[in-house]
């Protein structure tokens, strides 16, 4: 019988000191429904997967990008929370939501991170070493926005791979309590 997280954990695992050969050993042994893993300089996060409350944040963003994206006509795929990885960079993480803004990328261009629960590993860091162009992180009902820049990241105020999206209604209508009413008032606000 596998061994399952059976009580939700506040805050992620982390074991230290593992070389990549090593995680990925773990990796294959942790694959289990419900956990997931993501791996930086050798510290391996394991973390509970997330509840209502974070699902429901992800569901919203995806659907607001999505007919924003679908809005202007921009040729993008929808990568959710696909696995990247690098053993070059010592580095695996899964966004909760990504992007690729134009065809035939190699990785998405905008990663979504929902934090709900704080602490595990450096982010930024790892999406920096995945070359992640840009990276959102959703807290306590605020976005934080990212652009990687020759020397890291840097925090901007307004997308740089979505210049026209008004960033201050995307965030009002994220914080809605009526998933519907967020979605109409989105959409209306596009077309007028």
């Amino acid at each position: 019988m596998p061994t399952q997280l059976l009580e939700p954990v506040a805050e992620p695992i982390l074991f230290d000191g593992l070389s990549w050969r090593e995680f990925k050993i773990a990796e294959q042994l942790l694959d289990r429904p419900g956990v997931r893993l993501s791996f930086l300089d050798g510290v391996l996060e394991i973390q509970k997967m997330p509840g209502k409350k974070h699902e429901t944040v992800k569901r919203r963003i995806a659907t607001l990008l999505d007919d924003y994206l679908e809005f202007l006509g921009i040729d993008y795929t929808p990568t959710g929370s696909m696995t990247l990885e690098s053993e070059e960079g010592q580095v695996k993480r899964e966004a909760d939501e990504s992007y690729e803004l134009a065809p035939n990328r190699d990785r998405p261009d905008l990663a979504i991170e929902i934090i709900i629960i704080s602490g595990g590993i450096d982010k930024l860091q790892a999406y920096e070493r995945l070359q992640i162009p840009e990276v959102w992180f959703w807290e306590k009902g605020k976005l934080s926005i990212y652009v990687l820049q020759p020397n890291g990241y840097q925090a901007v105020q307004q997308s740089a791979v979505l210049k026209d999206l008004d960033m201050e209604l995307l965030t009002r209508c994220i914080n809605f309590p009526n998933h519907l009413q967020a979605v109409k008032d989105f959409r209306n606000a596009l077309q007028g």
